[in-house]
């Protein structure tokens, strides 16, 4: 048997998917991508809903370029999901987390478990789009009414590749009915909601096998079969949390992309009253390990600009964002009056000026505002999970897609006070090909997959810049705002 072995990451993220195949030997770890399609939603009459059919067949033509595979795993955003009734068949396109049907749903949730004891009991953080409240908001809906069967975005793909259903853990702890004690659903909690959780199929780990593709799709793409599908950590934040490159050091993460998702990895969950206050998220990671982070908005926030400007060189506006005085104008990054598309330098020029800063107007002072508030975002969240959970970082790992974004990465390091290691920029899928490999028997431990990572990646890194009295007073002045 060859001692390198190949593997398939599908890895769908809110904008775009792709494929990856990675090689993984010994002492080696190689990643490609072999086809990148458009991740669109779709505004119809009912509201925003996903092009799932749209991904799935980029899904096919991925594994179709792929060539010969060990295995093939599938990670994505988190939270949403498709229905199916009794014969399998799809029950329409999913609902996209950022349509407006859950408004107003959570305090009909916390009239009958109040916000206190729904975080006492699941750890998670308060987001409107919570799969908890999506359900909610779905309650008695021809759709919810007529579903057998409820599969969360990658174990809905998992089931057209394999016709095996399955509920991955790391992505199922984020539907906010999961016990993060347990690991397992919090059947309490859901009955008082009326929750039927035997829509949810049976639970997988990261590693556990998810069934063989199907005689059809090997016809599609050409592939040899067998050829197996493997559970990995199907939510993305939990695949790129896998593939931090820490060496042992006490570490904090910042996974960034859309969302920027920033905390510690734990062994058990925080689940005090101040940690709900702070809303940070107890989400469950590989081999009994907890991903406490708080999620920030994110280059969202620069995405949407970049749309509303019609896509300018992004390497020029950061060289002239730069040269911006800094902290001049900063926004709540986490404040989910950004979550909606459109209008977004109107909306952070508004935001400005109602807390009394000035607004930023050129493209390059509006870029500094988003990015001098994302790296404040992060200080506070990495300032907070180590004060919340008592454990200490003496350095912060970036990854994901703004580890490219040195000026990010560098007023990050300033923000923190830490160094920052930034890279690898594609996390998610090298975590998502280490856990195929692992339970292949090609890598060991989590600590063995990070080893390899740290030799094999290239990684950047940044010393903080001053002291960080001037980010307090920012964050001061935010907050005072």
């Amino acid at each position: 048997m060859s001692a390198v072995r190949s593997y398939a990451a599908v890895d769908l993220g809110a904008s775009s998917g792709r494929v990856m195949v990675g090689r993984v030997g010994p002492d080696s770890l190689e990643l490609a991508e072999v086809h990148r399609f458009p991740n669109r939603p779709v505004r119809v009459p009912e509201g925003l809903r996903w092009d799932v059919l749209g991904l799935y067949a980029g899904v096919l033509d991925g594994l179709k370029g792929a060539g010969a595979v060990d295995s093939v795993g599938i990670d994505s955003w988190a939270v949403d999901y498709g229905l199916l009734d009794a014969d399998g068949a799809l029950l329409g396109n999913p609902v996209h987390y950022r349509d407006g049907r859950t408004d107003g749903i959570a305090e009909r949730v916390w009239a009958k478990v109040p916000a206190e004891e729904l975080y006492a009991t699941t750890g998670l953080q308060y987001a409107p789009f919570n799969t908890l409240y999506q359900l909610t908001a779905a309650r008695d809906s021809a759709q919810l009414e007529r579903a057998a069967r409820l599969l969360l975005i990658p174990d809905l793909l998992t089931y057209w590749l394999t016709g095996e259903q399955g509920t991955e853990l790391t992505n199922a702890s984020t539907t906010q009915l999961v016990d993060p004690r347990t690991r397992d659903w919090a059947h309490g909690l859901a009955e008082r909601l009326g929750i039927d959780l035997s829509l949810f199929a049976p639970l997988r780990r990261p590693g556990d096998a998810a069934g063989v593709l199907r005689p059809e799709v090997l016809e599609e793409t050409g592939l040899a079969g067998p050829v197996p599908v493997t559970a990995v950590g199907s939510h993305d934040t939990a695949s790129a949390v896998a593939a931090v490159p820490a060496g042992g050091e006490r570490f904090a993460y910042i996974c960034t992309g859309t969302w920027s998702l920033a905390g510690l990895e734990l062994e058990a969950p925080v689940l005090t009253e101040e940690s709900r206050a702070a809303n940070f998220t107890n989400e469950l990671g590989l081999d009994g390990t907890v991903r406490y982070l708080r999620n920030i908005m994110g280059l969202w926030l620069l995405q949407e600009c970049l749309r509303a400007w019609g896509q300018p060189d992004l390497g020029a506006l950061l060289l002239d964002a730069g040269k911006v005085p800094a902290l001049r104008s900063v926004v709540d990054a986490g404040d989910t009056a950004f979550l909606a598309p459109g209008r977004m330098p109107e909306r952070i020029a508004e935001a400005c000026r109602a807390s009394g800063q000035p607004a930023p107007a050129t493209p390059a002072e509006i870029t500094r505002c988003i990015l001098d508030s994302l790296a404040l975002a992060h200080r506070k969240a990495v300032t907070d999970a180590q004060r919340l959970a008592g454990q200490p970082a003496d350095v912060v790992h970036i990854v994901g897609g703004g580890s490219r974004n040195a000026l990010l990465c560098q007023l990050t390091s300033d923000a923190c006070g830490l160094p920052v290691v930034s890279g690898p920029t594609e996390a998610a899928a090298l975590g998502n090909v280490l856990v195929q490999a692992r339970a292949h028997g090609l890598v060991g431990d989590l600590a063995g997959m990070r080893r390899l990572l740290t030799r094999t990646q290239l990684l950047t890194r940044y010393e903080p810049r001053g002291g960080t009295q001037r980010w307090q007073a920012a964050q001061a002045r935010l907050a005072r705002g």
